[in-house]
């Protein structure tokens, strides 16, 4: 019996769900699908320039695990650039990260999910005197058995 697949922890969501060569309509093209972990790992790997193991890290899986991903991310990143398929971006066994804000004012505390940027003002109060709590990494669940329970 296989181990239970871990929940791994992304920080990004791309605004972007897929790619394809130009000139050649949708109906035309054989799809790829990159899963969100694999984007992921591409974007801690390649992008940030992390090693395995610290992306592996901030992605809350082992080493070997990460080295799995990315190496099927890398795999069908290169079939769909070499081989002129699109490229579609879409689920994985993920935990997308939140970030908890508190009002130094009003001690309203709320969460916003990473890349909306620094809220303008409490949502309580109106307040700008806002910080985020530095201790917290939440996570909401993407997929069956990942997140909090």
């Amino acid at each position: 019996m296989p181990r239970p697949i871990k929940c791994r922890k992304v920080d990004y969501n791309p605004g972007s769900k897929f790619f394809k060569p130009a000139g050649i309509p949708v109906s035309e093209l054989e799809v790829s699908v990159l899963a969100l972990d694999e984007l992921e790992a591409l974007r801690l790997a390649d992008y940030e320039g992390l090693y395995q193991e610290e992306a592996a890290r901030k992605m809350n899986i082992s080493r070997q695990t990460f080295g799995n991903i990315i190496s099927s991310a890398r795999s069908k990143t290169a079939d769909a650039l070499i081989n002129g398929k699109a490229i579609k971006i879409e689920g994985g066994h993920i935990a997308m990260a939140e970030r908890k804000f508190v009002c130094l004012d009003c001690k309203y505390e709320w969460i916003l999910p990473f890349g909306t940027g620094h809220p303008e003002k409490c949502p309580g109060c109106g307040s700008v005197n806002i910080q985020r709590v530095k201790e917290d990494y939440s996570v909401s669940s993407r997929g069956r058995g990942c997140g909090r329970r």
